[in-house]
């Protein structure tokens, strides 16, 4: 199951690329808050590599000043579903502001995320690669349908179509 994560991540990287540029990150972020833990993903931009996967979550942990272990994961069709699990080495690419991440894959997959907006209490944040086209939202907590919207207006303030965003049903609690 491993290869083809790895080979739809390739081609997801190699396929076109919005030309707008994103927005710059709007806030610094404190690496050992931000950079620890579990992080659920709540709404996502549609990605072939992202296809059939539900229960998303991303866990950091801190191996350096600017050096990050990521652990992307999440579950085939339901949220008990045959679990899918990407490693990855991250790099803080901005240090003083630490909200671009470059995160290497393997050899051959490499990406970028950029923390466009987080809560002041970081219970939630929005990034995105450098592109106006792949979007994430994710939280620490399943958010209410009010808390929902409001990040989805916060996304559509930084210049994004919201209406192409998908909803995975999260992990299990």
């Amino acid at each position: 199951m491993r290869k083809p994560l790895i080979l739809a991540l390739a081609l997801a990287a190699l396929s076109g690329t919005a030309l707008a540029k994103a927005p710059e990150p709007a806030k610094k972020i404190d690496p050992k808050v931000f950079y620890n833990g579990r992080w659920i993903e709540i709404g996502r931009r549609p990605m072939f590599i992202t296809n059939g996967c539900v229960a998303g979550t991303t866990d950091y942990r801190r191996t350096g000043d600017l050096t990050v272990a990521v652990t992307d994961g999440c579950r085939r069709d339901t949220p008990t579903g045959k679990p899918v699990i990407l490693q990855g080495q991250g790099t803080i690419m901005d240090p003083g502001t630490n909200a671009k991440l470059r995160v290497r894959y393997n050899a051959l997959i490499t990406w970028d995320y950029w923390v466009l907006d987080r809560a002041d209490d970081y219970s939630w944040f929005i990034s995105a690669d450098p592109t106006l086209k792949n979007l994430w939202i994710y939280t620490r907590k399943a958010p209410t349908p009010e808390a929902l919207k409001g990040l989805i207006g916060r996304a559509k303030a930084l210049g994004y179509d919201t209406d192409k965003l998908e909803f995975p049903t999260p992990p299990v609690e």
